[in-house]
């Protein structure tokens, strides 16, 4: 009766999708769709109108224009001079790796197996060994790794690498967030001592909560990944994780694993210590991706575009002049505006002047709106009386009145403020849609209302592959969901799919004595946080 129930809603006319930021006689350049209405074309179109991607002929393979292309180099720019700090080197390895290296470990390898790429002929020739596209590169560098590290004295080696990485997704491919190519830095490192090792896991894993808090305003859950979740043949895996507001989704936005001994004993990795005795080395991976820049999209964008943090905006400002009509005039216009871009560029300030004659104020309004600059600056005749500019915040629509004598102090305030601003907001929505829950029905309600559950959990891997299971069933059974105040959840917020562990929290909320998992009557060993994931 359900499902049969279920199958009549299907057939009933779907709602008529809202129509975003479109008024009469606007040019088409913005937004067809609301960003709660029909999230999917609305992540298309931004990423693709705002000059972020192009789509390439090959599925799920994309094109980084140079608008994406420069809020990685931030990234790159800030991880690269952190990591460097510790000691770490950058370095480059092949992209191919031989199957029989790659296939060396089992564990590792399975858990890569369906996605890897595979070359097979050189022109008309079939290869006598076919050759993987790189997935990672724990079996690409660790052979020379063993050629390396012989002493005590060669450790700690850390070193990493900027490259791409070829995943043959067979998912619904989503640039940025799951594609068959990306780019990422992957750190590989070897240390005498688990102890030693075990701290840069954690120095890591501080580094990547940075770019996400600090540079993409994108609050993270800091934690452990449990053992059914963690990396194929590590010993154990630490993880950020995001949260998608509007897709109720949880996101791994990057790992720092702590590898153990697997791969050296594998490898061969062996180095002689300070008493002449010979011993395994202890290893780590880490890495961060491209994936990155697709959450921080999906958390801030709204209905007229991107909204881009001012920490990796490749412009932070942009100066429109309103044009007189006068040639004349519209000359001092355009001498002024590029004389407050210069002041600003001194100070530091990212800015661009748009002095196009061929589109009006407020087609170019839209235009940068839309690739989500954060600060636009209007200067227009009532402007040139005051002596002063209009300042347009992109993240709320507020204005403000700023001396031209007080611009180069002003924006770079402002735009700090907003870079705070955008993490606090972020913060606030992903707390309320975190809750905690102590029994299966709330549990259930708490997934099915797009919100993560932070549950008391037994951490037996038997467990969690019930919990997947009966979420799933659970799903599918959904009539109808409401939120708090009693109103139905509208049904692009109403989740499929089986609800998974997103890690175990470092910050830990108190256990009460005899409290019990979640979703069995086995003692709980501590909290975990489950969702829907991507």
């Amino acid at each position: 009766q359900q499902k049969q129930k279920k199958k009549q809603q299907q057939q009933q006319p779907k709602k008529k999708k809202k129509k975003a930021g479109f008024k009469k006689g606007e040019n088409a350049l913005g937004l067809s769709v609301a960003k709660e209405e029909d999230f999917a074309t609305w992540y298309q179109q931004v990423v693709t109108r705002s000059e972020m991607i192009e789509y390439y002929d090959i599925s799920g393979c994309y094109i980084l224009r140079p608008w994406s292309y420069g809020m990685w180099e931030f990234i790159q720019s800030f991880f690269d001079g952190e990591i460097k700090k510790l000691g770490v080197k950058n370095s480059y390895f092949p992209v191919f790796v031989s199957q029989s290296a790659l296939t060396k470990e089992e564990d590792h390898i399975e858990g890569f197996a369906p996605e890897v790429a595979w070359v097979t002929h050189a022109g008309e020739s079939e290869l006598p060994e076919k050759i993987a596209i790189r997935p990672t590169s724990e079996t690409i560098m660790y052979p020379a790794f063993a050629k390396w590290i012989r002493s005590h004295r060669d450790l700690p080696l850390r070193l990493n690498q900027w490259s791409n990485v070829v995943r043959w997704e067979f998912k619904h491919p989503t640039p940025f967030i799951r594609s068959r190519e990306f780019l990422w830095q992957e750190g590989h490192t070897a240390h005498a001592t688990l102890k030693e090792a075990e701290v840069e896991v954690l120095q890591i894993l501080d580094l990547y909560a940075a770019i996400y808090e600090e540079l993409l305003a994108v609050p993270v859950v800091k934690g452990r990944k449990t053992e059914k979740e963690k990396f194929a043949g590590g010993m154990y895996t630490t993880t950020i994780e995001s949260f998608i507001p509007s897709t109720g989704r949880g996101v791994q936005s990057a790992t720092s694993h702590c590898l153990g001994q697997n791969f050296s004993k594998m490898f061969n990795i062996r180095f002689e210590d300070e008493n002449a005795k010979e011993q395994l080395v202890w290893q780590n991976s880490w890495g961060c991706t491209t994936r990155s820049i697709g959450v921080m999209v999906m958390v801030h964008g709204d209905d007229k575009g991107l909204v881009v943090p001012p920490r990796v905006a490749p412009t932070q400002v942009v100066i429109v002049p309103i044009y007189f009509k006068d040639v004349g005039e519209n000359k001092a216009a355009d001498d002024k505006a590029y004389e407050l871009a210069d002041q600003l560029k001194a100070a530091g300030v990212r800015t661009e002047v748009d002095s196009r004659r061929n589109y009006n104020p407020g087609w170019k309004y839209a235009h940068w709106e839309l690739k989500g600059v954060p600060l636009r600056i209007e200067l227009g005749p009532k402007d040139f009386e005051k002596q002063s500019v209009v300042v347009v915040r992109r993240d709320t629509g507020a204005k403000k009145a700023v001396s031209w004598a007080d611009l180069t102090t002003a924006v770079p305030a402002e735009l700090e403020q907003m870079q705070a601003d955008m993490l606090t907001r972020a913060r606030g929505v992903r707390d309320s849609r975190l809750k905690k829950v102590t029994d299966w029905d709330s549990f259930h309600q708490a997934l099915n209302k797009a919100c993560m559950a932070l549950a008391p959990f037994c951490d037996q891997v038997e467990c969690e592959e019930s919990i997947k299971t009966r979420s799933a069933e659970a799903a599918e059974n959904v009539e109808e969901q409401k939120t708090e105040d009693g109103e139905e959840v509208d049904a692009a917020r109403q989740l499929s799919g089986a609800a998974k562990s997103l890690c175990t929290p470092f910050d830990q909320p108190e256990l009460p004595e005899g409290l019990t998992c979640v979703n069995c009557a086995k003692k709980a060993v501590n909290w975990t946080l489950f969702g829907r994931s991507y």
